[in-house]
């Protein structure tokens, strides 16, 4: 598949070199020809320099055949302009634009323009590091009202049955990930030392399972 990548920053060079390592072919673009001294040096890829929204750049980089765009400059508003030229004049569905006002980024990808939001993510990764009920999105519908989180747990929950989980949280656990390979668990599964915890739940769920999660089974919140 071709990719084309706007933006030769650390995050866009490190993209490229990842797409073309998985045997895609690799476009990048950057208005600072100087950009390009980030990508590795064996990176066979395109590397164009101009504007990711102007038409003519976006052409030469071979977005007429494109199965992804990926909009990650340093600016919002560049990045929203080419993901939406790319989406609504080339028809590439598979865009991603990488938006720093969490805002903003929600209203976009509400138009369908799949957005990244750096603060939030940041944010999020370290709350679920230094926290033992810290939590991580993995996937959130808001028109739905449900989400998809990895939480952290006390040891207290070692040995737990995925049903006791289940009707303690009141909630529904997706997957457990065990060895790094995700497990589907029944019912009857048994939360293991070193098992990741994955739930679904309505989206304003999360801290009273957090709370629930914190603590040993039993022990009042």
């Amino acid at each position: 598949m071709h990719i084309v990548i706007m933006g030769c920053g650390r995050t866009g060079a490190a993209l490229a070199s990842e797409f073309e390592a998985r045997g895609h072919t690799v476009a990048v673009i950057d208005q600072l020809g100087d950009a390009f001294r980030r990508l590795p040096s064996d990176f066979q890829g395109q590397r164009i320099t101009g504007l990711g929204f102007d038409r003519d750049t976006l052409v030469s980089a071979g977005v007429e055949d494109a199965y992804a765009f990926a909009a990650v400059s340093s600016g919002d508003n560049s990045n929203i302009l080419a993901a939406r030229v790319v989406r609504e004049t080339y028809g590439v569905e598979n865009v991603v634009a990488r938006i720093s006002d969490p805002g903003r980024a929600e209203v976009y990808d509400r138009l369908g323009i799949r957005t990244v939001a750096p603060v939030p993510w940041t944010t999020a990764q370290i709350v679920s590091h230094l926290l033992p009920g810290g939590t991580d999105a993995k996937f959130v519908d808001e028109a739905a009202g449900v989400t998809l989180r990895s939480f952290g747990y006390n040891e207290g929950w070692l040995g737990a049955t995925v049903e006791q989980l289940e009707k303690a949280t009141g909630a529904r656990v997706a997957y457990v990930q065990r060895f790094s390979e995700g497990v589907i668990p029944t019912s009857a599964t048994v939360l293991q030392p070193g098992d990741g915890l994955h739930l679904m739940m309505s989206s304003d769920a999360r801290d009273a399972v957090t709370r629930v999660l914190s603590k040993a089974p039993g022990t009042r919140a």
